[in-house]
C-alpha cells in the first residue's frame, strides 16, 4: 500500500516537473489576489500609516522564454483614506486617494520544477493623488490636495508553486524607489485663491512585503 502511494506521488511529481521542463508556455496571465504594500507619502503623513491591504487590483502579463519571463503589469487603487498628519496625535487628514502604476520588467527562475524561486526587476510610471480635508484644533478644517507623478525602480524576490501544468500560485515582495515631481496645496474652504502651495521633486522608498496571486499559462500550438 505504501509503495503504491509513493509510486502515485512520484508519477504526479514527475508529470509536474516535466510540464515545467518542456517550456511550452509562451504566455502567462496573472492576478494578484492580495497585496500588503505602502503608498507614497501624502502631505505630512506619519510613517506608520502608509501600509494598506488590497485585493484583486493588479494584473500582469508575462512572455516566457525558458527560465526568463518578461512582464508587463499594472495596478489601480481608488479609495477613501484617513491618516494622521504631522504626527500621530495631530491633525487628521481624510479624503480620497487614487494611485496607479504601469511597469515593465523581467524575472528569472532558478530552476525547473514544481517549486521555482525567482528574482526580477521592474521599472515604470506611478501616479498618486490625494484630495480631502485636514481637521485641526482650529474649528475650521483645511482643504488639502497632493499630487505626485514619477518613475519607479523595483527589485523583487518571489517563489512560484505549480500544482498542475497550466496554473501556478506565486508570492513575491519588492522594495521600490519612487522619484516624483508634484505639488501640495492647503486652503480654507471656499477660498479658491491664496492658501499655501509648493512644488517639489523628491525620491522615497516604498516597501511591499508580500503579494500573493495566481498565474495561468497559455501553451504554444504544436
Amino acid at each position: 500500500m505504501i509503495r503504491s502511494l509513493l509510486s502515485i506521488c512520484l508519477i504526479f511529481l514527475c508529470s509536474v516537473v516535466y510540464a515545467q521542463q518542456d517550456g511550452d508556455a509562451s504566455h502567462s496571465f496573472a492576478i494578484k489576489a492580495y497585496n500588503y504594500s505602502s503608498l507614497p507619502k501624502m502631505l505630512n503623513q506619519s510613517e506608520n500609516r502608509r501600509y494598506i491591504s488590497t485585493g484583486f487590483n493588479s494584473l500582469m502579463v508575462k512572455f516566457n522564454n525558458n527560465l526568463y519571463s518578461y512582464r508587463l503589469s499594472g495596478s489601480y487603487y481608488d479609495k477613501s483614506i484617513e491618516f494622521s498628519n504631522n504626527c500621530d496625535n495631530c491633525g487628521l487628514a481624510a479624503g480620497k486617494v487614487k494611485d496607479y502604476t504601469f511597469k515593465a520588467g523581467f524575472e528569472k527562475n532558478f530552476n525547473y520544477g514544481p517549486v521555482q524561486p525567482y528574482i526580477g526587476f521592474d521599472m515604470g510610471y506611478r501616479s498618486n493623488e490625494f484630495n480631502g480635508r485636514i481637521n485641526t484644533a482650529d474649528p475650521q478644517s483645511l482643504v488639502a490636495g497632493a499630487r505626485k507623478r514619477g518613475f519607479t525602480l523595483s527589485p523583487l524576490l518571489g517563489v512560484k508553486f505549480s500544482p498542475v501544468k497550466l496554473i501556478s500560485l506565486f508570492a513575491e515582495g519588492n522594495a521600490e524607489y519612487f522619484y516624483a515631481w508634484g505639488k501640495e496645496t492647503t486652503n480654507l474652504p471656499g477660498n479658491s485663491e491664496g492658501g499655501n502651495s509648493h512644488k517639489f521633486n523628491k525620491g522615497e522608498y516604498l516597501y511591499n512585503p508580500i503579494s500573493v496571486g495566481i498565474q495561468i499559462h497559455l501553451t504554444r500550438q504544436k
